[in-house]
């Protein structure tokens, strides 16, 4: 069994894979080289890979995979009708960074509301120093208690941000971008109530076409001023021009956001012309990757393999 890593610098160099190696024959490419993708797998029973466009063009050469694991839980990159017809398994994973993405989330949050960047350097810069007062507090921040946090995505990730912000003291309400969601314990509320009413709102659902610029124009013209959102789901969710002319129009007060539109961005992305980090603070697709996180992601990657190994299911998808 020839199992192949595609992309293995996703899961950082800190991670140790040296348990794969009691599964088969195991090759490591740490970056996916578009020109010679194709001839990696040839040979290959087993493709683990993340961006990676798992389609037609890249498997066609290769005859002998069986099973495709993503270390991600999108699968996006996969053609499945090709996929499907071949027999080729898929399994993603699931649940491995739900505690990492909603710690980021709030860091985000403080970072925005709270003014850090400001505060932090009017104290490194001297000018707290030269201060004849004991406080300082000129840029104005407000307390989560009695806020409206309104989660788009209330899947285990939102899920866990509703109950972290709940012991903050806020009211949780959430939209359904599905339409199926029933959960009993959070406000549902349509889309434009959700925009009108809510002091944050944390994005957190799946890019599909529900979803794919959902945050636009319009949508930030219903914010209320005083707003911070959040993106933690997929950079196309939000419309990115939009977002910058928002937050330099103020229509809203904030954003907080780890995924782009094309990661790493372009030079001319329009979010990169807001220096203020008390408007805006971008980081880069990291929520999902503390240590411990890409460490569960491993490890369920390889516990995929053993049950398809075994013949049993395990996160396998179809669509």
């Amino acid at each position: 069994m020839k199992i192949v890593f595609m992309e293995a610098d996703n899961l950082g160099k800190d991670v140790d894979l040296s348990a794969f190696n009691s599964l088969g024959e195991v090759v490591v490419y740490g970056k996916s080289e578009p020109s010679e993708n194709a001839a990696r797998i040839r040979d290959a029973d087993i493709v683990i890979a993340n961006k990676i466009l798992l389609n037609e063009e890249l498997l066609k050469t290769a005859e002998n995979v069986k099973l495709i694991c993503l270390t991600a839980t999108g699968t996006n990159v996969v053609d499945f009708p090709y996929v499907n017809g071949r027999g080729i398994t898929v399994a993603n994973v699931k649940g491995y960074s739900t505690m990492s993405v909603a710690q980021h989330t709030f860091a985000l949050l403080f970072y925005v509301y709270e003014k850090m960047a400001y505060y932090d350097s009017f104290v490194k810069r001297g000018d707290f120093a030269r201060s004849d007062m004991f406080c300082h507090f000129d840029k104005t921040f407000h307390e989560l208690a009695g806020k409206i946090w309104g989660i788009v995505g209330l899947g285990e990730i939102g899920r866990r941000v509703a109950q972290i912000a709940t012991a903050f003291g806020c009211q949780v309400a959430y939209y359904s971008t599905s339409g199926k969601n029933r959960n009993l314990s959070y406000a549902r509320l349509d889309f434009d109530t959700l925009l009108r009413t809510s002091n944050i709102i944390s994005i957190h659902a799946p890019l599909n076409a529900a979803t794919e610029k959902l945050f636009d124009a319009d949508a930030f013209d219903r914010m209320k001023k005083e707003a911070v959102l959040l993106n933690l789901g997929r950079g196309p969710i939000v419309d990115q021009a939009a977002l910058a002319d928002a937050l330099e129009s103020g229509k809203i007060a904030g954003a907080g956001i780890d995924v782009l539109e094309k990661e790493p961005p372009e030079p001319d992305d329009p979010l990169l012309r807001i220096q203020d980090s008390t408007k805006l603070v971008i980081t880069p697709h990291m929520a999902w990757a503390t240590c411990e996180a890409r460490r569960r992601c491993a490890d369920e990657v390889y516990e995929n393999i053993v049950s398809w190994m075994k013949g049993k299911e395990r996160n396998v998808v179809t669509e």
